[in-house]
Order: C-alpha cells, then structure tokens, then sequence
C-alpha cells in the first residue's frame, strides 16, 4: 500500500456536489492499493499513520501525532499512487489491485485507522471526487507498506 499524507488544518471530499467527509485539523490520506498487499500491510499504514509525529509541540517541534491533537484523518482512494511512468508518457497502473479486490482492503484500512483512535472521514471508492484542503506546513509525507522510501 501506498499513501501521501498531508497535515491540513482543514479538508473536505465531494461527490457530485454532496458533501461526503469533512474534517477540521488533521490529515488527508490518498491511499493506494497494490497487487500485492494484504492484511499486514494495512495494520502496518494505519499504525504508522495513526502514530506519525508530524504536529508541532510547545517548541515547534515535529513531535506530537494526529492522535495527540486530537485529530481527524480524511482518507481518499487514489489507484494512481501505482503509476508508473517510467516508460512513455502514459502511466501504466498494472501495479494496482484490481478495484474489487482494493476496496475490501482500503474499507479495512480505514477501519483499523479507526481502531487506533483516529476519527476518520472518507470519499467515495472509484468515484470522481472533489478533495479540498488547507495544507498546514505544508507538510507531506510518502508511506510505502513495503518500505520503498
């Protein structure tokens, strides 16, 4: 699995003009599914995100996570984390699980985020989403369930 995580003092996820999650201070996870990922791989993003220290303590420093602020997370389905680009100009997504498949997974993602204490908010899967968001930082981070970076 892979995901971009962007701290954000607020954010929101529309489909076809209907508000579907919205949340104050926190994170917006994109998250992406791979053929090979399975449940190890979602307890390893959802512990890591839940517990990512990238808030500011007393001294500005990046020490506190979106569970020690009281947080939300706001989480998108995004298959395009798996593009590869590297030949061509057109991304291949032969990486990516296949929808039916991802979404069972990204369902449990959000559950176990969920499991961790982190109210989590989300869009719609395989759906046209509109994602709005106020960084905060900016800070961005790229998590990989199999350590790539």
């Amino acid at each position: 699995m892979r995901a971009v995580v962007q701290r954000v003092r607020e954010a929101s996820v529309t489909v076809g003009g209907e508000v579907l999650g919205r949340i104050g201070q926190g994170l917006v996870v994109y998250l992406g599914v791979g053929r090979g990922d399975d449940e190890s791989h979602v307890a390893y993003l959802a512990e890591k995100i839940a517990n990512l220290r990238i808030f500011e303590d007393e001294q500005a420093n990046l020490n506190r996570s979106v569970r020690d602020i009281g947080g939300a997370a706001l989480v998108i389905s995004q298959f395009t984390l798996y593009g590869d680009c590297r030949r061509g100009r057109r991304p291949s997504f032969d990486a990516a699980r296949p929808p039916a498949e991802a979404e069972a997974l990204y369902e449990r993602f959000l559950a176990a985020l969920a499991g961790h204490g982190v109210p989590v908010q989300s869009g719609r899967f395989r759906a046209m989403m509109d994602v709005a968001s106020v960084n905060a930082g900016p800070v961005t981070i790229l998590l990989d369930s199999t350590r790539a970076f």
